[in-house]
């Protein structure tokens, strides 16, 4: 984990609420890239405008990117990759490219948990609600909401801020992480990080009780 050169002091060191971009920054130069385009510029349009608001509510904004089999590159240099070489997923990552104030994991595996940094960055920022979006729904997404619900933290996955290959397969991940995670899918517009910042220091982290069957 790293966090870019901070220009301001306007990220708090400690946020009870963050947003995570998971594998936004991505080139989309795979076999099913074509596919995913149509759908993932569409939604990095909404999270463009969730991005906005989470940056003027002094939200933490945290990019958990896999590095693409780049193994010599860090997040600056996916960046630039993507943005320079005429990739396909070049529009996305210029409606989402980061700032000096946000913070980024490079992830080795799907989960942005996996083998990474950010739960101690996030223990650091005392975090309690995370706020998941980006590619793909059914994929890196669930995977990290599954992580994120068994150390108890509270989700929200704004059901147009995240994007996969198939509508169907996005539609049956946030069926899924609503019903069996306990996720909020309200859309992004109406996600009020003001009430989810109060709503955190009454409660604290949320207690899962699973059951089985």
């Amino acid at each position: 984990m790293a966090k870019a050169t901070r220009a301001s002091d306007d990220v708090p060191d400690r946020a009870v609420c963050a947003l995570l971009l998971i594998d936004v920054i991505n080139d989309l130069e795979f076999v099913g890239g074509e596919k995913l385009l149509p759908r993932a510029l569409p939604m990095a349009k909404k999270l463009a405008h969730l991005v906005q608001r989470a940056r003027k509510a002094r939200v933490p904004v945290i990019y958990v990117n896999d590095n693409f089999g780049r193994w010599r590159s860090d997040f600056r240099a996916q960046v630039r990759h993507c943005l320079d070489d005429g990739v396909r997923g070049r529009s996305i990552v210029e409606l989402l490219r980061p700032n000096d104030e946000d913070y980024f994991v490079l992830k080795p595996k799907h989960s942005a948990f996996f083998s990474t940094a950010l739960e101690t960055l996030l223990q650091a920022l005392e975090t309690e609600t995370l706020i998941l979006t980006g590619l793909a729904g059914d994929n890196c997404v669930l995977f990290t909401a599954h992580d994120a619900y068994m150390r108890d933290y509270r989700l929200a996955v704004p059901s147009d801020c995240i994007a996969s290959e198939s509508p169907t397969s996005n539609a049956w991940a946030l069926r899924h992480m609503a019903r069996f995670l306990k996720v909020d899918t309200r859309i992004g517009a109406h996600v009020d990080f003001r009430s989810l910042k109060r709503r955190n220091r009454r409660g604290g982290r949320q207690r899962n009780v699973t059951h089985g069957g």
